[in-house]
C-alpha cells in the first residue's frame, strides 16, 4: 500500500521587523550659493537626515528650530552647493570682527597705505576713527631755484574713516594701542585712485580729527554734490609739475 500522505511543508522564516531609524531635519541650501549671496527665505529648506548621521556642524531642527529665519539676510563667505547642510561659519551676518568686506560701507573701498608710529598721530589713531591724508613730497623746482632741498605738502583726502590699524580693526576695553604697519581706509572709488597716485609720489600722514567729525561727516554725505568743485593732485614728473584732476 503507498503512502500518500506529503512531506511537510518547510517553515516559513519570517524577518524580524527593522527598528524605526531616528531621524532630524537638517537645514540645507536649496540651491548653490555663492560666494557673496544673500540668502533668502527660498534659498533654504528642512529636509528629513539620520539622527546617526548628521554632518559635523549643521543646524538641526532639535537643536536649532529658528535656524532657517535666523540665516536669512546672511552673507555666504564658503560657498554651499545645493542639498548641502548649510554650517553657521560659512556665514556672515552683519558687521564681523575680522572680516574686512563687512565693514565696508556699500559704494565704498577698503585702501591700505604704508604708515609709521611717527606719521599716524604717534600711534593714537584707532579703527572708526576720522583722518586727513596729508601728502609731503620734495619740490623739484624749488629746490633748483633756491639751490637746497625745497619740500612741500598738501591736504589729500579729508575727513575719511580709519578701518584698520595693522591687523587691529577693533578696540577692546583697555587694551594697548597696536601700530601697525598699514592703515586701512574706507573711500569712494574716486578717493580710492587719487590715495595710490599720491602714495607713490610722496610720503603719506594721517592727522587725527576729534571724534565730532563723524557726525559731522555723516550729515554732510547726505548733500547733493553740485559738480562745482574739483580735487587735484599735484604731480611733479621730470621736473616738471602738472595737475591731476580725479572728477
Amino acid at each position: 500500500m503507498m503512502n500518500t500522505s506529503s512531506p511537510p511543508p518547510s517553515p516559513v522564516e519570517v524577518a524580524a521587523p527593522q527598528p524605526p531609524v531616528n531621524v532630524d531635519q537638517v537645514l540645507v541650501a536649496a540651491r548653490d550659493l555663492p560666494y557673496g549671496t544673500e540668502i533668502a527665505d527660498a534659498d533654504t529648506n528642512w529636509v528629513d537626515w539620520p539622527s546617526a548621521a548628521l554632518p559635523p556642524g549643521a543646524l538641526t531642527k532639535s537643536t536649532a528650530p529658528n535656524a532657517k529665519e535666523d540665516v536669512k539676510s546672511s552673507y555666504v563667505r564658503i560657498p554651499i552647493s545645493a542639498n548641502e547642510p548649510v554650517r553657521k561659519e560659512r556665514l556672515v551676518k552683519g558687521v564681523t570682527a575680522g572680516l574686512m568686506s563687512t565693514m565696508v560701507s556699500p559704494g565704498k573701498r577698503a585702501v591700505a597705505i604704508d604708515v609709521t608710529l611717527n606719521n599716524t598721530a604717534g600711534g593714537f589713531i584707532l579703527p572708526n576713527d576720522r583722518v586727513d591724508v596729508i601728502r609731503t613730497y620734495r619740490d623739484p623746482e624749488a629746490t633748483k631755484d633756491l639751490g637746497h632741498e625745497v619740500y612741500g605738502s598738501e591736504v589729500v583726502l579729508s575727513n575719511v574713516r580709519v578701518l584698520a590699524m595693522g591687523q587691529t580693526i577693533e578696540k577692546k576695553g583697555a587694551e594697548p594701542v597696536v601700530t601697525g604697519s598699514t592703515a586701512t581706509l574706507e573711500l569712494d572709488p574716486r578717493q580710492a585712485e587719487l590715495i595710490v597716485l599720491a602714495q607713490r609720489t610722496g610720503q603719506l600722514v594721517l592727522s587725527l580729527r576729534p571724534i565730532t567729525d563723524a557726525i559731522a561727516k555723516d550729515a554732510s554725505a547726505e548733500a547733493p554734490n553740485d559738480g562745482s568743485g574739483e580735487d587735484t593732485l599735484t604731480v611733479v614728473k621730470h621736473g616738471v609739475p602738472a595737475n591731476l584732476r580725479t572728477k
